[in-house]
């Protein structure tokens, strides 16, 4: 199982507000991919198969762009292990226990 952080900036916008924007790419994700993820307030994580996870991504770039935005900047990074299972929940919690351990 893959996760992945993905980070979307509309460049060129009328105001320095990006929220409505980044609500298109997010809403996409809710109702069309069946991906679990988690909105940041730096961007969206999102765990499960990885071709699910870059159909997605294309799709919430694809939303970014309307006639008010001509120009999207979309950063990926893809944590793809499989050694064992992996996800979100799992890698928060083996963080935690470490720094219980301190």
């Amino acid at each position: 199982m893959a996760i992945a952080e993905v980070s979307i900036v509309p460049v060129g916008t009328k105001t320095p507000s990006l929220s409505k924007h980044i609500a298109r790419a997010v809403k996409s994700i809710q109702t069309e991919s069946g991906l679990k993820y988690e909105v940041t307030a730096m961007g969206t994580i999102m765990e499960g198969d990885l071709d699910r996870i870059l159909a997605a991504v294309k799709k919430m770039h694809e939303q970014i762009f309307t006639e008010d935005v001509q120009r999207v900047v979309t950063v990926v990074k893809i944590d793809d292990r499989r050694d064992k299972p992996s996800g979100i929940t799992s890698k928060i919690t083996s963080l935690n226990r470490e720094l219980d351990r301190d």
